[in-house]
């Protein structure tokens, strides 16, 4: 699902030109950023860059606080240091535009709702349950074809399996088109056929749209094939490097032994 932008910098160029070969934003830069709640330390001092045309899978044991800073990073939840949006002329953005996966879609299965619906529901301000004028019907199918989910349109939600939601829900995450998405263990519980199909699609798009990405996921495999980055994390950033580095770590090993000792 897409976050509505704050009103960008005056300098920031035409959107439909950043999405084309290059986007404007280069980077997302996080300075010394800590978070304490009600005395507890979330995050402390974590630096981090997240590039465009990247893909960082975020791991970590639970409660290393990567919620937390996807929170952040969305401006949901008070933090000291920076977080700074860098375009590639090296100006600083008010802000960017951040889609996002979550792990699932609670939801009532037995509802009448059609894929359609929901999306439509998202891109026009017009009650779905007064109909759904051609020109939303179009854009809903815009969306959906950027997931290749043009063939659910007209499904009840209901009916979709795992990884079909999953694709429904990056087609809105992808709409309008994210500078930053955000994918919170999207796959899981989905069939491989339908976990090779999705996680493609995020490869095709992330070189499509020069898309940073930030994959919080405990799905080994599937870090080690899609990421280009990865980052440990455990209320402070413990090992960061490409997947590679990052298995072969101490830290890694401290954290994470019984899977460390299968990979030898």
């Amino acid at each position: 699902m897409s976050q509505a932008p704050h009103p960008y910098d005056p300098t920031h160029r035409n959107r439909e030109h950043l999405h084309g070969d290059r986007c404007g934003l280069c980077r997302i830069e996080l300075d010394h950023v800590s978070v304490v709640a009600q005395g507890d330390t979330l995050l402390q001092d974590i630096n981090l860059h997240l590039h465009c045309g990247r893909l960082t899978a975020l791991v970590g044991p639970n409660g290393a606080g990567k919620t937390t800073l996807v929170k952040s990073l969305l401006d949901q939840i008070s933090h000291t240091g920076a977080i700074r949006h860098i375009d590639d002329m090296e100006r600083t953005l008010r802000s960017v535009r951040t889609g996002y996966v979550p792990q699932q879609l609670p939801f009532d299965k037995m509802m009448p709702v059609t894929v359609n619906d929901l999306i439509a529901a998202s891109l026009s301000r017009r009650p779905v349950w007064l109909g759904v004028g051609k020109k939303t019907r179009e854009s809903v199918r815009s969306a959906l074809s950027l997931a290749q989910a043009e063939h659910l349109q007209n499904r009840m939600l209901g009916q979709l399996s795992g990884g079909e939601l999953q694709r429904v829900l990056l087609a809105m995450a992808l709409t309008p088109t994210p500078d930053l998405l955000i994918l919170d263990e999207p796959v899981s519980g989905v069939d491989q056929n339908g976990l090779a199909l999705f996680l493609d699609t995020v490869e095709q798009l992330k070189r499509r749209h020069h898309l940073a990405i930030l994959l919080i996921s405990h799905d080994w495999s599937l870090v080690r094939q899609y990421a280009d980055e990865m980052v440990l994390l455990n209320k402070t950033v413990l090992c960061e490097g490409s997947p590679e580095q990052v298995f072969a770590s101490e830290a890694f090993h401290e954290a994470f032994p019984a899977v460390a000792k299968e990979a030898e």
